[in-house]
This record gives structure tokens, sequence and C-alpha cells, in this order.
């Protein structure tokens, strides 16, 4: 869903970060733009916001020949096609090899692919073997089994990029052996907050629960009730202050499509929304509304990691962890927040 007024604003100060989220259509020209158009500005009245190029051609109007919007969706459709190719491949991809097969040059692709997806084609492999790897190291595997049949050629390629998770691999078998994990578990207007955190990042925000959802997530590990601990407090300040919570580091596992939509959601401003399909189209795979809302769910950092912000594509609430009451009070504190109000937590 647009916030018109968002939209607006972002268009009248040519904000290029709003290219990625929406075209501009002109209802006496009958023409689309990108937001970050240099044309002269149109009267507030005779402007339309679509989701995407495609949304406004429907709906009858053309490409501006002045920012060629159209090269934005194609740079997506690049995007899906290289996503695709990344899915089914047994092994590593180049990245000449990635650009070629899309037709870019790889410089350039290599910038388009981060922007678009958040990482870049390099990190987006490794998301995915370590992904695979962990499932099967949850699954009960043995470390040398995980990384074989995750597609690395080496154990010493896996041991590199396990350290992204924060984990040794053999400590991830056994739940978080040797982790520390601080968490407290406090109130906020919404409701009662677990949140816990590795000393690498945030690994757990969720209402409702305590302790004992820890222990079944990292059942080896060292848990320590400490509200103080720094991540803990920079979370609850977060949790008042929504702005904060790009900043915060987190640390989790998930697969390489999990990873995408989460890096998403984060990119989503107080104060606004997005559908399904939205999400979906932002990670350049606009067919995977379904999987999009798989995820969300999965979310395993409530608030700081927003999936609250998401909704169905017909702009209902659609579910929620922590009940859909509690959704409606987080937009509707955002978005009074967003248009100047005090913030949540006093």
């Amino acid at each position: 869903m647009i916030d018109e007024q968002s939209a607006w604003d972002a268009f009248e100060a040519r904000d290029r970060s709003a290219d990625e989220r929406f075209v501009v259509a002109v209802t006496t020209t009958r023409i689309y733009c990108r937001p970050s158009c240099p044309a002269r500005r149109p009267r507030r009245e005779h402007v339309r916001f679509y989701a995407d190029a495609a949304a406004a051609a429907e709906r009858g109007y053309r490409s501006c020949l002045r920012c060629k919007p159209d090269e934005a969706a194609r740079d997506k459709q690049a995007v899906a096609a290289a996503l695709r190719l990344l899915e089914e491949a047994e092994g590593t991809v180049r990245l000449d090899a990635l650009a070629s097969a899309v037709g870019y040059a790889p410089h350039h692709f290599q910038r388009l692919f981060s922007r678009e997806v958040g990482v870049s084609p390099a990190a987006w492999q490794r998301a995915r073997r370590l992904g695979e790897a962990d499932r099967r190291l949850g699954e009960g595997a043995s470390v040398t089994a995980a990384i074989y049949e995750a597609g690395y050629s080496a154990p010493s390629r896996f041991y590199d990029d396990a350290r992204s998770l924060g984990l040794a691999p053999a400590r991830l078998r056994r739940g978080g052996n040797d982790m520390v994990i601080n968490w407290a578990r406090l109130d906020s207007p919404f409701g009662h907050l677990l949140i816990a955190a590795t000393d690498k990042g945030l690994c757990r925000v969720s209402f409702d629960e305590d302790q004992s959802a820890l222990q079944l997530r990292y059942p080896a590990a060292e848990l320590v009730e400490n509200a103080n601990a720094p991540l803990i407090q920079a979370a609850l300040a977060a949790i008042g202050d929504p702005a904060l919570a790009a900043a915060l580091p987190t640390d989790v596992s998930g697969t390489a499509f999990q990873q995408r939509v989460w890096a998403e959601l984060r990119r989503i401003p107080p104060g606004e929304t997005r559908s399904y399909l939205d999400i979906a189209r932002a990670i350049g795979d606009p067919k995977a509304t379904r999987a999009v809302g798989t995820a969300n769910g999965a979310n395993p950092i409530a608030i700081i990691v927003p999936c609250h912000r998401v909704v169905r594509n017909d702009g209902s609430l659609g579910g929620y962890a922590g009940g859909l009451e509690r959704k409606k009070d987080l937009l509707a504190a955002e978005t009074k927040l967003a248009q100047g109000s005090l913030p949540l937590l006093s």
C-alpha cells in the first residue's frame, strides 16, 4: 500500500531511493515517470501513484522518454532471472557468467543485484549454502555430511562462511553449545516482550514468550537474564523510536530467500506498509507472494525486523504472530509517530 503523501514528498524532492518503490503517473500527459525524474513537476491533483511500471501501463500510461522508468522494470526482471539461475545452479556461479546470462556488464550488475536484493550475488550464494547446511545440521546430520550435502566443495569454505552466522558449525548442531545469550522479559505498550541477544546481535524478539522459548531454540546455550545488556537496551529504545531499528545487528540464520525477505522488511519506513506482492516485487520475484508470507511469518525478530508492516494485497491486515489487535496498535502508533507525535516509549 502506497502512502500518497510520502510518495508525493519523495516525488517533489526527486528522491532517487523512491525509484524502487513506485512510479508516478500524470493524468494530463498520460505519462509515467520515476520519482526522481528531472522534468518539471505537475500539479498534485494530476498525479497518481502505482507500485510499478506494469501497473501504470495497464491503465494506459506511457513511459517517460526522459527518465526511462521501464529500465527499472528491466532491471528487476534481470535480477529475478538471475535469482532463478542461482536457485537452479548446483555449484557457485561466477559474477561474470551470471551477468552475461542476463545481458549486463559484471560491475553494473553487481551494483544492480546488491541494490535490489540487499546482498551481492556472492553473498546470496553463501547465504543459500549456509541455510541449507543449517537445515541439515538441525536435522541431526554431522558437520561433514552437512557441508557436502549443502554444495560446498571443501570444508574450509564452509567454515569461512559460517562465521557470518556467528556460530561454529559443531556448536550450531549442538543447539548453541558455548553460546552466551543475554535475555530479558520486559513490559512495553504492546505487551510483554522477550528480547534476547548474543554478542553478535539480536537473536530473538517476540511477544508473550519467556526463557523456555530460548531453551527450546538453544538447548545447550548459556542463558543469562540481563536486562541491562547493551543490545537489549538498544532494542528497547528502537521499539520506542522505530527509526533506530535499522542500525541494530541481528544474529539469526535462515534460508537465502528468508534473508532476502527480512532485509526488505527492514527497508519499510515506520508509518508505512507494504503488501506481500510489494515485497515479492522488491526482491525481484513477483510470483513468490506466498513464499514471502511464509518468510514473513518465520521472522524471529519482531518489531525490529518489522513484519507487522506487511499487509495483504487487498490492504487488509492479514495475520500476525503477536495477534491482529497488537498489529493494529503497532501500525497506529507508528503512524502517529511518523506524523510528529511523541515516541512510543517514554
